[in-house]
């Protein structure tokens, strides 16, 4: 169901408090979203946002035509098409004309495959035959997940200047089994496709190509908050935090992977401790790198981090992460990363302190109380290279 959020340049705010507040309130236990003014401004950033890009282009529409202004748009299209064409070109020489084949697991045991073929000219199959069926899960991605994959893959590897643009596609065909785990039907549930699946493709089409060993594949996400209350007819706000935490960057033919950082389909920056500590009811205790836990190599992946929370009131903790089970793998070679781990470590009410620590797996929600720690150790990158 969609809703049209703005009509003839009117913000339509009446209907956006209902869909996101009124109707979820009819179902039972339900409050809708936890921060509706946060919501709110979000939204109104972003048609803001939209607003100015449409602002500008008309400008640079104006100011030198339609005409040339679509002129250089194709012309920058067949740029990117030239320098992929060229670099599919030469992988296919250095691989014999062989295809190339990759591979990787989520940490259900779901699989990703990939089989890239290549011909003469630079044009090419990206073929995800053998990927494993639609999960019952939110690890699903869409179809544009993959092709934001690729085209950004590709656009690491292609060693000219250009921007990104649709013209990297251009000698690509893709192929996506039906209802599979990167073309599933249109009920599944998909969130988590975002944020951990088109990592694990990252590390796929990479190491497919020998570019660089697999990466942290996960974003790590943290979330905690309380929900908004209704009572007497006075609604009470929630509130919620989410973070995404870095690990270790997985290693290359030239290079060391980099420690405590984002890799490939996130750009996020962490809230610094003050501000944490300052708006929200939790000490941060440690927030450090996770030594030795890059892959051995001729060139070391780089190492994970290690995040140890301390809540001071109760509320809900979810975490949504991968590598847990798997590590990420090495290259030509190389040793594989350390796996990630999340714990909590959870106070014992009469002894003075002690702590019982609990595995939480990769993905789990949970109720913490005053007192209670949650610890995430991100996973480091993928060695490359026999030592």
């Amino acid at each position: 169901m969609g809703l049209k959020i703005v009509k003839r340049g009117v913000f339509q705010e009446a209907d956006v408090r209902r869909f996101l507040l009124e109707e979820p309130a009819n179902h039972p236990e339900c409050t809708g979203t936890r921060n509706y003014r946060d919501v709110l401004s979000d939204l109104k950033a972003q048609i803001a946002a939209n607003h100015r890009g449409i602002t500008l282009l008309r400008a640079l529409c104006l100011e030198y035509g339609l005409d040339v202004v679509q002129a250089y748009m194709s012309h920058i299209q067949r740029t990117a098409e030239a320098a992929v064409r060229a670099l599919l070109v030469e992988t296919r020489k250095r691989h014999g004309g062989s295809r190339l084949c990759g591979s990787d697991s989520m940490d259900d045991g779901s699989k990703i495959s990939l089989t890239v073929t290549i011909d003469d000219d630079g044009s090419s199959v990206f073929d995800f035959s053998g990927t494993s069926p639609e999960v019952y899960g939110n690890i699903n991605a869409p179809p544009s997940v993959t092709y934001s994959a690729i085209i950004y893959c590709l656009r690491c590897m292609v060693q000219s200047e250009l921007p990104l643009n649709q013209g990297c596609l251009a000698p690509v065909q893709v192929v996506i089994p039906e209802y599979s785990l990167l073309s599933p039907s249109p009920t599944a549930a998909v969130v988590g496709g975002n944020v951990l699946t088109s990592q694990r493709l990252c590390d796929v089409i990479l190491s497919t190509f020998g570019a660089a060993a697999a990466s942290q594949g996960c974003m790590n996400n943290l979330t905690f908050g309380v929900p908004a209350t209704e009572a007497s007819g006075s609604r009470q706000e929630g509130w919620g935090y989410y973070e995404t935490i870095a690990g270790g960057h997985g290693a290359g033919p030239t290079w060391n992977g980099q420690s405590g950082v984002h890799t490939h389909m996130t750009n996020t920056r962490i809230t610094d401790p003050e501000i944490l500590e300052r708006r929200y009811p939790v000490i941060l205790h440690r927030f450090s790198l996770r030594e030795n836990t890059g892959g051995k190599g001729r060139h070391t992946g780089g190492d994970g981090c290690v995040r140890d929370i301390e809540f001071l009131q109760g509320m809900s903790v979810s975490l949504l992460t991968e590598r847990r089970v798997f590590s990420p793998p090495g290259l030509a070679g190389g040793e594989h990363g350390a796996r990630g781990a999340n714990l909590w470590k959870r106070r014992l009410p009469g002894t003075g302190g002690d702590f019982q620590v609990l595995n939480l797996g990769s993905k789990n929600t949970f109720f913490v109380s005053p007192g209670d720690h949650v610890v995430v150790m991100t996973p480091g990158g993928g060695g490359y290279g026999s030592v």
